[in-house]
């Protein structure tokens, strides 16, 4: 693994982003700068560790990581931290969406269903011949009302 010069400057802002962007107010010991030099010095830069936070935010509200994924011991830990970066930077592919299956119709049923329909059919168009259209009923009506109202008036 290749490594890079790491200043103390460098420790000193990357754990100033990471409890600005978790909200905590976290004393900067000796341990915590030698974990901090140990992420830095692998070539993690702030650009990296706010991708992994955000991420593990994400993740929190989702309810699929604990609160503890973002305690400091653990986000330094090198192998945690690598593979959470990696997981973030995963674009996931949505499935496409599987087609219904086919309707399973009993043959039987689906003829009982057909004989129906005509059916169906059959006395709507004898309707139709007995009652003719819109237009014609209209007509029907209006010398029906004018007989009636012939007949009231006398």
């Amino acid at each position: 693994m290749k490594t890079i010069p790491v200043t103390p400057q460098q420790i000193a802002q990357a754990h100033a982003l990471y409890c600005r962007l978790t909200g905590q107010n976290l004393s900067l010991g000796f341990d915590r700068q030698r974990m901090w030099y140990e992420l830095l010095r692998l070539g993690n830069g702030p650009e990296q560790i706010r991708q992994v936070i955000i991420y593990l935010q994400r993740e929190i509200r989702a309810d699929r990581r604990n609160v503890g994924a973002l305690k400091l011991s653990n986000f330094l830990q090198l192998d945690r931290f690598e593979e959470d970066l990696n997981i973030s930077r995963v674009v996931l592919k949505a499935s496409p969406p599987k087609p219904p299956p086919p309707l399973s119709i009993n043959p039987r049923l689906q003829e009982q269903g057909r004989i129906r329909a005509l059916e169906c059919l059959q006395k709507l168009k004898e309707d139709l011949q007995i009652n003719p259209g819109p237009g014609k009923n209209m007509e029907a009506s209006t010398g029906e009302s004018e007989k009636n109202h012939q007949i009231s008036t006398d």
